[in-house]
């Protein structure tokens, strides 16, 4: 009889994930409570702080959510796929509460090119397999990273701009939509490279045993993955 290998159910995952997905969700309600309660503490006048209080705890909590919801009984959580999703609202929301976008040249530049390529390399390993063509992840990677960084360019000016008044603050649209579209192309690159050296294999939701597909064949011993 030939041996059968089974997926467990729930793969081991570095608690380090796990740990740094919960407090960076903890920090960044501790972060938009003061400054929604002390804007001018946080360094967010006129930076629609009432609307990342509201958005940003909606897209750190949208993946637990529905996977709570959903896919609980069909997939395994995705840890990392979460962690990326959370820091960019976490880093941002530190950001502004530390002066950095005011204080430090480029800072902002930075922030439209990491967060943007961190928020596409989520998409990219929640949405695609691994055994997806260069091509398959450079289109994923254009069409969300390019759509992503327009519609964080049309909160920004509804959000700040129309609480602000400040119209010079936003004039860097365009760079702001390059440098996002960058970042983009460079996370989804970069997942590939993973991919190909055998890393983040599982870092994407598993299917569990009791559901179709489970009984797939995994990646072969000793392959990293989270």
């Amino acid at each position: 009889m030939s041996e059968l290998t089974v997926i467990p159910a729930r793969p081991p995952v570095r608690g380090l994930v796990i740990v740094l997905d919960v407090a960076a969700k903890v920090m960044l309600l501790l972060l938009l409570m003061t400054a929604l309660r002390y804007p001018e503490l946080g360094h967010l006048e006129g930076k629609g702080a009432t609307a990342r209080a509201v958005g940003y705890p909606l897209a750190a909590f949208i993946i637990p959510a529905a996977w709570f919801l959903r896919w609980r009984r069909r997939v395994t959580f995705p840890w990392l796929v979460d962690v990326m999703v959370t820091l960019t609202c976490f880093t941002d929301t530190l950001g502004n509460r530390m002066n950095l976008y005011d204080t430090v040249r480029r800072f902002d530049d930075l922030m439209h090119f990491v967060n943007t390529g961190v928020l596409t390399a989520a998409f990219i390993l929640f949405t695609l397999p691994p055994r997806s063509t260069r091509a398959q992840v450079l289109e994923r990677s254009l069409a969300f990273g390019v759509t992503a960084a327009l519609a964080w360019e049309i909160a920004e000016y509804y959000a700040f701009l129309s609480t602000s008044g400040i119209v010079d603050r936003y004039a860097d649209t365009l760079g702001d939509l390059a440098l996002g579209s960058l970042g983009s192309v460079a996370a989804g690159q970069l997942v590939y490279w993973a991919w190909q050296h055998h890393h983040l294999l599982t870092a994407g939701p598993q299917p569990l045993p009791a559901y179709p597909g489970a009984n797939a064949r995994p990646p072969a011993s000793g392959q990293p993955g989270l």
